[in-house]
């Protein structure tokens, strides 16, 4: 594609995207990648298109695509505004017996564990995250609960021994 042909197409709908992607998005900088990412699937592309309005119903269908892919992406679920974030105090590290046996789990069982139960993902999103199969992320789970519960029964069966020994 040739650059004036480029430049025509960014100064004839960068605007436009920007415009729909915002309305749709509710955040400028959203709202820039996704006139970013619309404008080089045009440009990559190579599509001829028979008019000009065949063209521009092209660039609004493939930005609002863009748009339902951003919502939809775990990325997008998990994010809050600065704006909020700022008004709360960040939480203090939790410390428990629970949490220091978690992180004496091997990293497969240790990541599945603080993903699932922690952010609230799920074994599929997990997955995905960790590059896994479905049913290994299942595995780590179930063995690394089996683990914890393991552990911490040995734990409360030694804190009873100990006890009375002491007594």
């Amino acid at each position: 594609m040739e650059e004036r042909e480029i430049k025509r197409v960014v100064e004839m709908y960068s605007d436009m995207i920007l415009r729909i992607s915002y309305s749709y998005l509710q955040h400028t900088y959203d709202s820039e990648d996704i006139c970013q990412t619309v404008l080089l699937k045009y440009i990559s592309c190579g599509k001829s298109f028979d008019t000009k309005e065949h063209e521009k119903a092209w660039i609004i269908r493939t930005t609002i695509n863009a748009c339902h892919d951003l919502r939809k992406s775990a990325f997008f679920k998990k994010t809050v505004a600065l704006d909020t974030i700022a008004e709360k105090e960040a939480p203090a590290a939790p410390s428990s017996e629970i949490i220091d046996e978690i992180k004496k789990l091997p990293v497969n069982y240790r990541i599945s564990i603080y993903l699932h139960y922690y952010e609230g993902y799920s074994v599929k999103e997990i997955a995905g995250i960790m590059g896994k199969s479905a049913l290994a992320v299942s595995k780590y789970l179930s063995r690394g609960r089996a683990e914890l519960k393991r552990n911490l029964t040995a734990d409360a069966a030694y804190g009873e021994k100990a006890g009375e020994i002491y007594e």
